[in-house]
């Protein structure tokens, strides 16, 4: 049937009916709709945002952006990049290997045009930057650039796969936007354009993640998406993720569906919707290809499915097979004791096992060496624990995650048009996909020869037999976890890969691999920093383990001369918190499921696990994905951990006391950990005061060092992740929570607020957009500051959560009706983008001593802002017609005005003037000596809220008998000595202190006073 969505206009337009110049948007803010129990199969307890609020979410956050006054605080990325964020496909020119697009998963989209020298980002004002596929038209008769199609929505079904708004269009190269609609998709696996005709293409939908929907599928358009047509559906849970057409023949079209359900304790990879499906006449009709006797798999086993055709006429498939392997035959050096043995065995043969082999199990499988075969023996003797509660020990949903043995990958051939299908080799493709293979499902084949295939996994690996054997195709410096590869059909042995470490390049086949990581693209999880000067900033990865660096990085390719990046790892994995003992620069971190560790911030020390273990007769602990951990303020050696429960060591991870019982609901079968910690924290006032809060919705609280523990869950939303709890630093009584409804595809935001310890809530942030919150915490100097986290930027309240403000580092764009374009329009529209993207941010740390906030966002790495300015916004200053900063303290410098060495610019500095004011004109600035004559005049527009403005301590005159000016410049500056600072506007003069501070005196100098 039809699907027509005739919004194939600017985005901007279609927004102008939502973002008006006053009054300002309004946020819907409404408590969830609950749809069912949580847990019951198939159901969703909580109702998916629908795609018009989304779209109003967009339009509150330009609205919030526009009206913000702290839009002039500036921003700075502070890396790291040599180590980049996940991939989603990359799109290349055809014989100009220097010019190619690449869509990261949360990082947006990106274009160089010298190799990989620079990029460009064209994708960061669109209301989500999270991309799944790209198609590049390279055809460009008007000249104004090559026509960019845009599937949002990450396709890989991972744990931060965000939910993408639908088809984007660009036809100038990518410097304005159209949106063509399909918003409710979700999640888009591949975009493809016919090669004759412009205005046809095709589009395989996931849909959504967490959620049934049935507008999922393949849509097809031919008029360039101002309509869609819904040509394959086949239910709710199954979408399309492939499509390939037929190099010779482009009518000839294949295209792969995928069963699959997500839910945050369970996700099943495959159905019997999942399959191959062909066309003759360029899409509009469908018949499947995986039928009994195709050879192909059939039935519910089929998970993901990639393809790629060549033009000798050869089609090729990889497909996750989740069917489970065959029994092997025994094998005579099996152990003895092994687990299905000991899931069955009776307790008078259990007895009767050898010690030396049942101590042979315990070691294979890492068991404590508290326990041994003896003292097994005699807890089973003595009625303590059955045999079979060794494997309930050893086994929690990681075992069935990791451990399921699966067929895995397999790849596929067929030479008739997809009618019959031959498997290319024998045996298992093992270390491949092992049981995730929904994060992978992508094939390559070499366009000049048919025989060189690549399937894309942990690692690369390629064949040159046809898929008869294979090989590793990747190198040490090439991460794993693959997601992308172009070939330049023009040159062949040119290909570029992208992965969860970023871009790499070979012009060899993959004999050799060079690294393209310019953009800061990081996917951080948690952020956190130390004391040192300057403080280091530490930050989990996505995949990419856990990096230090100092705060004061810039980026920069001098690095390379001196063979030291200033970000090193210490940890690997998939990085999640961090804690810092700053007494002696102790790091506890770790990866996924709760492996921490105690190590130092060099990271060449002997790092030593420190993890809760559970005993034997007990069920496993259950560890969250980014399981908690909290280092007390108060006393340094004291660690907290949560599982299910809530852990706590004195002996900094030796050994481990649990504080609680299970603070969860209990758990839910699957294949993933839930019910499970997922936030904990000790008050910076009082020790021993806790909260936890769960991935079930529970809130906890302890008073007493976590002898006992109350629920305070009642007045909060139900069902929903909690994403942060913290106490407050400033009111004993004052305790924040975050929600998030991400993992039901419901996308509200939820902060609430108590001032009695969880007894009684407010919620908060009722004009925030509808995005989930993944992070809320107070300034530890000003009490009405909070900060705010989502999965589509940073907000700022300045009155404890009444109402917020974006904090994204520039002037809002333009509204619709005060200039030629719109907000959400590109790069190009005029008006500065954001110095923080609207990229999801996971995590918020302030550095005391400094003031920085230090902003992790998950797809742009980190960032840092002073926030000094922010916590004088006071109540009174805010409400004053004009204030004046005092300006920072400097150090005079000799050298100002020259330059270092003859190529080098003159060095200049700077410092920035701030004022706040309520009104709208323009000031007058002037700097003034200490008998008030004038020093320097400039004039600043103004606009409600703070301004900065960038003085570069030029004088417009001497300021003494001998001072000269710069020896490069030509320009005075400041001497030192006190200065005034003095605004006026509107009527109004505010003045404060500037002070200059004595330098170093120069060698020069010294030696000429000398005796």
């Amino acid at each position: 049937m039809p699907f027509s969505l005739s919004t194939g206009r600017p985005l901007a337009l279609a927004l102008a009916a939502l973002v008006v110049a006053a009054p300002p948007v309004a946020a819907q803010n409404t408590d969830p709709v609950r749809l069912a129990p949580a847990g019951v199969p198939g159901v969703n307890a909580v109702a998916p945002t629908p795609a018009a609020e989304r779209e109003r979410a967009a339009a509150v956050r330009a609205d919030l952006a526009r009206r913000s006054a702290v839009a002039e605080v500036p921003f700075r990325s502070v890396g790291p990049t040599v180590m980049s964020g996940r991939v989603t496909d990359v799109e290349g020119k055809p014989g100009d290997p220097s010019d190619f697009y690449v869509a990261y998963a949360s990082g947006g989209l990106w274009r160089t045009q010298n190799a990989g020298g620079s990029f460009e980002p064209l994708f960061d004002d669109m209301p989500q930057i999270t991309i799944g596929d790209i198609a590049v038209d390279w055809r460009d008769p008007e000249g104004d650039g090559p026509t960019v199609w845009v599937g949002t929505g990450e396709s890989n079904s991972s744990r931060s796969s965000y939910a993408g708004s639908g088809l984007y269009k660009s036809t100038d190269g990518g410097r304005t936007w159209a949106h063509l609609g399909l918003d409710e998709t979700h999640h888009v696996g591949r975009v493809v354009v016919h090669p004759a005709d412009p205005d046809v293409a095709l589009v395989a939908a996931v849909g959504h993640l967490y959620s049934p929907n049935p507008e999922r599928g393949l849509y097809r358009t031919e008029d360039g998406g101002t309509t869609w047509t819904h040509v394959l559906a086949l239910d709710d849970d199954t979408g399309a993720i492939d499509i390939v057409l037929d190099p010779t023949n482009p009518d000839r079209v294949y295209a792969a569906t995928w069963t699959r359900a997500r839910r945050a304790w369970d996700f099943r990879e495959g159905g019997a919707g999942s399959g191959l499906w062909g066309s003759t006449d360029g899409g509009q009709t469908w018949a499947r290809l995986n039928v009994e006797g195709s050879g192909f798999p059939t039935g519910a086993d089929v998970g993901r499915i990639g393809l790629d055709a060549h033009p000798s006429g050869a089609l090729f498939a990889v497909v996750d097979n989740q069917a489970r392997r065959p029994e092997e035959e025994p094998d005579e050096d099996a152990p003895a004791v092994t687990r299905d043995l000991l899931r069955a065995i009776s307790t008078e043969d259990f007895l009767a096992l050898a010690e030396d082999d049942l101590n042979a199990f315990l070691d294979a499988n890492n068991v404590p060496y508290s326990y041994t075969a003896e003292s097994i023996l005699e807890m089973v003797r003595a009625g303590r624990i059955e045999p079979a509660d060794l494997v309930g020990f050893l086994e929690d949903a990681n075992a069935q995650l990791f451990d399921t043995p699966v067929v895995g990958a397999e790849v596929y051939r067929s030479d008739d048009h997809g009618r019959t299908w031959t498997r290319t080799h024998e045996g298992f493709l093992d270390d491949l996909f092992y049981s995730y293979g929904y994060y992978f499902g992508v094939l390559r084949v070499a366009p000049d020869d048919p025989d060189r295939l690549y399937v894309l996994g942990v690692p690369l690996v390629a064949s040159s037999d046809g898929g008869a054997t294979w090989a590793r195709a990747d190198a040490p410096q090439v991460h794993v976890d693959h997601h992308a590869l172009w070939f330049d059909r023009t040159r062949p042995g040119y290909m570029i890969s992208g992965n969860d470490g970023g871009l790499n390049v070979s012009y060899d086949r993959g004999a050799t691999w060079s690294k393209l990581n310019a953009p800061a693209v990081g996917q951080f999880y948690a952020v956190q920093v130390d004391d040192a000067e300057p403080y280091n900033v530490y930050g989990g990865l996505q995949d990419n383990g856990v990096w230090v660096g100092p705060s004061t990085y810039e980026a920069s390719r001098g690095w390379l001369a001196e063979g030291e990046y200033p970000y090193h790892r210490i940890m690997g994995g998939d990085g999640m918190q961090i804690q810092v003992d700053d007494r002696d620069g102790t790091v506890y971190t770790g990866f996924q499921f709760g492996n921490y560790f105690r190590t130092d911030r060099s990271g060449e020390g002997e790092a030593e696990r420190v993890v809760p273990q559970h005993e034997l007769g007990e069920r496993p602990l259950r560890f969250n994905w980014q399981a908690p951990i909290w280092l007390s303020r108060h006393v340094p050696d004291v660690l907290y951990f949560g599982s299910n429960k809530v852990h706590r060591s004195l002996d900094r991870g030796d050994t481990w006391e649990a504080l609680s019982d299970d603070l969860t609901g209990g758990g839910t079968p699957g294949d993933v950990p839930f019910g499970t910690l997922s936030s904990l924290h000790e008050s910076p006032l009082e020790f021993g005061l806790l909260a936890a809060g769960t991935d079930d919705g529970h809130v906890w609280v302890s008073e007493d060092g976590g002898r006992t523990w109350q629920d305070r869950s009642a007045g909060l939303s139900p069902d929903l992740w909690v994403s942060r709890v913290e106490l407050s630093g400033h009111d004993r009584g004052r305790l924040l929570v975050a929600l998030n409804g991400y993992r039901w595809d419901h996308f509200e935001s939820y902060v609430y607020a108590s001032d009695d310890l969880g007894r009684t809530w407010q919620r908060v942030g009722l004009d925030l957009p509808a995005e989930p919150v993944n992070v809320a915490t107070e300034d530890p100097r000003n009490p009405d500051v909070v900060y705010v986290g989502t999965d589509g930027g940073l907000y700022l309240s300045l009155d404890r959560g009444a109402s917020f403000q974006a904090f994204h580092g520039q002037r809002a764009r333009p509204a619709p009706g005060d200039g030629d374009r719109g907000p959400f329009m590109g790069p190009d529209s005029g008006a500065d983008s954001p110095a923080l993207p609207y990229a999801p941010v996971h995590d918020l740390v302030v550095q005391e001593r400094e003031a920085d906030l230090v902003v992790g966002t998950h797809g742009r790495s980190i960032w840092i802002v002073d926030v000094g300015l922010v916590q004088q916004m006071t109540p009174a200053v805010q409400s004053s017609a004009l204030h004046v900063f005092a300006p920072d303290t400097l150090t005079h410098n000799e050298s100002w005005g020259s330059r270092g060495y003859t190529w080098s610019d003159p060095r200049e500095p700077s410092v920035q003037i701030g004022y706040t004011t309520t009104v709208t004109g323009t000031a007058r600035v002037r700097v003034l000596d200490a008998e008030g004559g004038v020093v320097r005049q400039m004039d600043d527009a103004a606009e409600p809220g703070i301004n900065l403005l960038a003085y570069d301590l030029r004088a417009d005159r001497a300021l003494g008998d001998d001072h000269e000016p710069g020896e490069d410049t030509g320009a005075f500056t400041l001497i030192p000595g006190e200065y005034v600072v003095e605004v006026t506007l509107a009527g109004r003069t505010e003045t404060a202190p500037l002070v200059v501070e004595a330098g170093p005196e120069p060698r020069s100098r010294a030696r000429k006073k000398a005796p």
